[in-house]
C-alpha cells in the first residue's frame, strides 16, 4: 500500500487530493513543522535524503517529487479520468499545465512568499522580475480559464489538482487581485468531495 508522509500547510495536499479523488487506499503520516522555525522536521531526513515533502513510500519504491508521485499515482490505474487519452489533444494541455504549475508559476510565487517571510526595508532587486513574471502568467491564465473549465478542457484531471494549490498560495499572498475567471476556477474545484476530505489534514 502506498505511504504518504504529509506535511501540514504544504504543497503535499496534492497528492492526498489525487488518493482521494483516485478512491485509492493508502497510510497517511502527518508530520508537524517545526514551531520555531516552520520549516518540515528533521525526522523526514530518515525518509528521504531532502528532507522534503510529500514523500511517497510504496514497497521499495521512494519519491519526493510531487509531480512524479502524480504520475506514479496515475499509473496504478490506467484508465483513470483524471489524466487524457495520450492520443488527445488535451493531454498535451494537460502536460503544459501539469508542469507549469511547478515550472513557471512556482517561481515567483514561491519567491514572493520567502521574500514575504521576513521584514526588510526598501525594495528588492527582484522586485520587478517578479512582478514582471507574475504579470504574464496570471493573464495567461486568467485568460485561457476563460474559455475552459479546467486546465485540460472540459474535464477535471490531475493537472488541475497542480494547479490549485500553487494558485491558493497565489491568493493566500494576495495576488490574484483583477483575476476573477481564476477566483472563480478556485471556488469550483475547492468544492469537490475529495478536496473537502483533505481539508482536515491541513
Amino acid at each position: 500500500m502506498i505511504t504518504v508522509h504529509h506535511l501540514v500547510k504544504s504543497r503535499s495536499k496534492r497528492v492526498l487530493w489525487l488518493l482521494e479523488e483516485m478512491k485509492l487506499p493508502y497510510e497517511l503520516v502527518i508530520h508537524q513543522r517545526d514551531p520555531n522555525t516552520n520549516l518540515a522536521p528533521k525526522a523526514l531526513y530518515a525518509i528521504h535524503p531532502l528532507g522534503k515533502s510529500p514523500i511517497m513510500v510504496d514497497d521499495d519504491i521512494t519519491i519526493c517529487e510531487s509531480g512524479a508521485i502524480m504520475e506514479y499515482i496515475l499509473n496504478q490505474d490506467y484508465s483513470t479520468h483524471l489524466r487524457p487519452d495520450t492520443n488527445s489533444s488535451q493531454y498535451y494541455q494537460y502536460l503544459e499545465w501539469l508542469h507549469f504549475a511547478e515550472g513557471s508559476l512556482a517561481l515567483p510565487v514561491i519567491t514572493t512568499l520567502l521574500l514575504q517571510m521576513e521584514p526588510r526595508a526598501g525594495s528588492c532587486p527582484l522586485d520587478g522580475y517578479i512582478a514582471k513574471e507574475l504579470a504574464i502568467d496570471f493573464a495567461y491564465i486568467d485568460q485561457y480559464l476563460a474559455s475552459h473549465s479546467y486546465f485540460a478542457g472540459n474535464d477535471f484531471s490531475a493537472a488541475d489538482i497542480m494547479m490549485t494549490i500553487m494558485l491558493e498560495i497565489a491568493m493566500s499572498l494576495k495576488l490574484l487581485k483583477g483575476q476573477d475567471n481564476i477566483k472563480a476556477y478556485l471556488c469550483k474545484v475547492q468544492q469537490r468531495a475529495a478536496y473537502q476530505l483533505v481539508l482536515k489534514h491541513g
